[in-house]
């Protein structure tokens, strides 16, 4: 978990430590992208700075609803804040994005959000490069995926950052989309 630019320069230092000794042994190093997760809000507020720096981004939303949320999942007086649907949550990945698009670099997203029907027109209109996410949600979000267009993804993004709560934005997701959440 990254948090500070500094914390990052440092395994990037690291890393290039690491390849020059390879390198001088002879050891040829191909091409790699550096890259780091977005797991934190500190990270994800930050991202226009770690844009400067990175190949790429991957969110971790587990980590990164959790975190923003004060919310563990494990804790049933708590659990119920952990909401990936909040307000909160879609502006600090929309930052995110947004931040690494324009430095022209690519997200990638791991955690049960990406696999989430809901999450994924909303993700498809922030312009979200990758998406991982278990076997058996892949069949459900690849048809989904097919009925979408970007203009009706980018709109559904412009409606859901005004909203206020997490329920707000799933009613309308779950109304538009005709998806049980």
């Amino acid at each position: 978990m990254i948090a500070t630019l500094e914390e990052f320069r440092a395994a990037k230092a690291i890393l290039l430590e690491e390849e020059a000794k390879l390198k001088t042994e002879g050891i040829a190093v191909g091409n790699y992208e550096t890259g780091m997760m977005v797991e934190i809000p500190s990270t994800a507020v930050m991202a226009k700075q770690f844009a400067k720096e990175v190949d790429f981004f991957s969110v971790g939303t587990n980590d990164l609803i959790q975190y923003t949320m004060a919310a563990d999942r494990m804790n049933e007086k708590v659990s119920y804040l952990y909401q990936p649907f909040n307000p909160a949550i879609l502006n600090l990945l929309h930052n995110v994005i947004t931040e690494a698009h324009k430095a022209g670099k690519w997200v990638g997203m791991c955690g049960e959000m990406a696999g989430e029907e809901l999450a994924i027109p909303i993700l498809l209109g922030l312009g979200l490069d990758e998406f991982s996410m278990s076997a058996s949600s892949v069949l459900r979000a690849r048809s989904l995926v097919k009925r979408l267009t970007k203009s009706e993804t980018e709109a559904i993004v412009n409606d859901v950052l005004n909203m206020d709560t997490a329920e707000e934005v799933v009613n309308f997701l779950s109304e538009k989309f005709d998806i049980k959440k």
